[in-house]
């Protein structure tokens, strides 16, 4: 028997033998080691073609391969688009997990070399509907994607392009228990701030009573102390550790999610900030390495040569036109409000009516998005709705969506009426572009209160009694802002910063950069091992 090695440093190995028996024995062997072998029947010479196989064979299984299994979301789905553009820089190779329904709903699926989508089916395959029953859903989703995942990474294993490391976003928490089975290497992609991270691992590690009390939420002023935290009250709070919560199971995948970091020995947890944002955050929990790696964001608009970027960025809901960005360019500097609230968030008929009123009476160009809705499996322009659509259109423009980063790097936009949905907040920031924020639920609540208190680049609207923000308070905001007293100058001067940092952070060469390249280098490591 002749046990050669032809290239020792890329670990590729010729094996001779003298009989079929030692053959089939010897060859097994091999197939259960991490490295491309040839058996050859003749002991003096391989063929330059088999040589060029053997190299990229070597170069195929020495690539880190990335599998990213993601919620089939708008704000889970770019973040995520994002990380994978930064992999794929830095030698990754990644295959993207999500739902066929996802896919479907995609105005275009993003294509890159290095990058492999893998979508599946969740039994629902049109995407969950109003009036489906959630647990169902979350459940036949943790049942599919599991078996999906699995049977992928078995697969790639006999290719020969075994997967390095899984990383999930929330509410996948499931594919840790898919990982351990095939011993690979897991992190835990945090899409929401670091702090509201901090809130839910201190909710689920003793001070759900302190969050919690007082039961009545109609004491607003309630100072809760949290380590590492600034002081927050009970609007501050995610809507999910409330009292008046009513999305049980969200809070039921948020502890799920934490139980599984606390059963990991060295739990990585990748969060889509960065440092100079939320330092305190970050290092708030001691047996917890929080790293960040942000901020996801559309990179083309710092660095128009972008091409990676350009191809890798999707939509989940369509847009008619791009009129809206001629309208826009017809518009003097800083001088557009653009209001939009996100993918999710439901105004009712009278917040809407308010708003509209508080956009005639501030007399500023404005940009609106008003999503349509189903009723019935038909849509319904909202807009149609409001009494007082003839004024408003005498000042804005109303689109049922639009490219949100576009419009907020266009030079004519002077304010974001915003939901506060992590993902616009940091779209905001990196753009220069004040906000008001207007949150609505889950992490929301809580990015308000960074916006205004501790980061000083927007302001916070007040709701009456019954909840509802009045359109003086909408205006009274916009005015703030968007005006040159002492109040708007030192917004501004606070947007000038964070969007200096921001862009350090996402620039080639800053954090983002620096922290996924030693993380990357990390899994490699210990996968060689």
């Amino acid at each position: 028997m002749v046990f050669h090695k032809i290239q020792k440093d890329l670990g590729i190995f010729k094996f001779v033998s003298p009989n079929v028996t030692l053959f089939q024995c010897f060859s097994s062997f091999l197939k259960t080691l991490r490295f491309p072998f040839l058996v050859t029947p003749n002991p003096t010479f391989v063929k330059k073609d088999q040589v060029n196989y053997l190299r990229a064979a070597v170069t195929t299984m020495s690539q880190p391969h990335f599998l990213l299994v993601t919620f089939p979301a708008q704000g889970h789905i770019n973040p995520t688009l994002q990380f994978a553009k930064h992999l794929i820089r830095i030698g990754v190779r990644v295959t993207f997990v999500t739902c066929i329904s996802a896919c479907r709903r995609m105005t275009k699926v993003p294509t890159a070399q290095g990058l492999t989508f893998l979508p599946f089916s969740d039994g629902y395959d049109d995407g969950f509907q109003p009036g489906d029953d959630i647990e169902h859903y979350l459940s036949e989703l943790r049942r599919r994607g599991k078996e999906a995942i699995s049977e992928f990474i078995t697969s790639s294993e006999n290719d020969g392009k075994s997967v390095t490391c899984i990383v999930n976003t929330l509410f996948i928490h499931w594919a840790s228990e898919v990982a351990r089975k095939h011993h690979i290497p897991t992190a835990l992609l945090w899409i929401q701030p670091a702090t509201v991270f901090d809130i839910y691992y201190f909710y689920f590690n003793g001070y759900e009573s302190t969050i919690k009390a007082p039961v009545d939420e109609t004491n607003p002023k309630r100072s809760i102390k949290l380590p590492g935290l600034p002081l927050l009250a009970t609007r501050d709070l995610p809507s999910f550790v409330t009292a008046s919560n009513v999305y049980r199971w969200a809070l039921s995948l948020f502890q799920e999610q934490m139980d599984v970091l606390a059963d990991e020995s060295n739990p990585k947890i990748l969060v889509n900030t960065f440092d100079a944002l939320e330092h305190e955050a970050l290092n708030a929990i001691e047996n917890f390495n929080m790293v960040g790696i942000g901020p996801l964001i559309p990179s083309s608009f710092l660095n128009s040569n972008d091409s990676l970027d350009n191809s890798l960025r999707t939509d989940l809901f369509q847009s008619d036109s791009k009129d809206y960005i001629q309208w826009l360019d017809s518009k003097p500097k800083s001088a557009v409000v653009y209001v939009s609230f996100g993918s999710y968030a439901v105004l009712t008929k009278q917040q809407v009516e308010e708003i509209a009123r508080a956009l005639i009476s501030s007399r500023r160009p404005f940009l609106w998005v008003v999503r349509n809705r189903k009723n019935g499996g038909e849509e319904e322009k909202e807009e149609d709705k409001l009494t007082c659509r003839e004024e408003l259109e005498q000042f804005g423009m109303v689109v049922p969506w639009c490219s949100q980063v576009e419009v907020l790097f266009h030079p004519s936009l002077g304010c974001f009426v915003t939901h506060c949905g992590w993902n616009s907040t940091l779209e905001s920031m990196a753009a220069g572009v004040p906000v008001v924020a207007f949150p609505q639920w889950t992490d929301q609540r809580t990015n308000a209160k960074l916006i205004e208190d501790v980061w000083g680049n927007g302001v916070r609207v007040s709701a009456n009694e019954e909840g509802m923000v009045e359109r003086d308070e909408i205006v009274r905001c916009l005015d703030l802002v968007m005006g040159d007293d002492k109040k708007g100058m030192e917004v501004k001067k606070n947007v000038e910063k964070w969007k200096r940092l921001a862009r350090e952070a996402a620039m080639e060469g800053g954090s983002l950069d620096m922290k996924l390249k030693a993380f990357v280098d990390d899994i490699a490591e210990g996968y060689r091992k």
